[in-house]
């Protein structure tokens, strides 16, 4: 239900999406079911984004909450990398948002790294790149976002890689 959800959302259905999501989460929640349960909080705190920033932030917590109880941590970089989106869509020009932000698109990073996630470490790149260009901070947001990248060989067709190249392009 968590992906179905998901996949409404995206088709301009948001409503219905994030519903069935949340449905779907109290169906494993009943069950007991905690396996991947910080990946469904993910999918729908990721929903949120551009429909309930607030609520986002709520999810994110809840799925924080799951990671250090349960130690289940694959998603915790892109956990991280949506709470710091979700903070720049509620203060879109506040300063302590702006680095509460930032600080969560630099953990994420960090968490990346030491999972050797680098499609994690990508993303979390790309929006702190996205917030520095904003800041003003060009050059180090190239100097990240061109690090990263360097470091792929293939998949440049992935939609992660074309949009890190379309930031790289937008940067210089």
């Amino acid at each position: 239900m968590v992906y179905t959800g998901s996949t409404l959302a995206r088709l301009e259905q948001p409503e219905d999406g994030l519903a069935k999501m949340r449905d779907g989460l109290k169906m494993c929640q009943r069950a007991g079911a905690v396996l991947n349960r910080s990946l469904y909080l993910y999918c729908l705190a990721k929903e949120y984004v551009n429909t309930e920033p607030k609520e986002g932030l709520v999810v994110v917590a809840e799925a924080q909450d799951v990671i250090e109880q349960t130690g289940e941590r694959f998603y915790e970089a892109e956990l991280l990398r949506i709470k710091g989106e979700l903070l720049l869509k509620l203060g879109l020009n506040g300063g302590d948002t702006l680095k509460e932000a930032e600080d969560c698109f630099l953990k994420a990073i960090e968490v990346a790294r030491r999972q050797e996630a680098k499609s994690w470490e990508l993303r979390a790149t790309m929006s702190l790149s996205r917030l520095w260009h904003r800041l003003g901070k060009v050059n180090d947001a190239h100097c990240a976002l061109s690090n990263i990248y360097g470091w792929f060989t293939e998949g440049f067709n992935t939609g992660d890689l074309r949009e890190a190249r379309a930031t790289l392009e937008a940067l210089l």
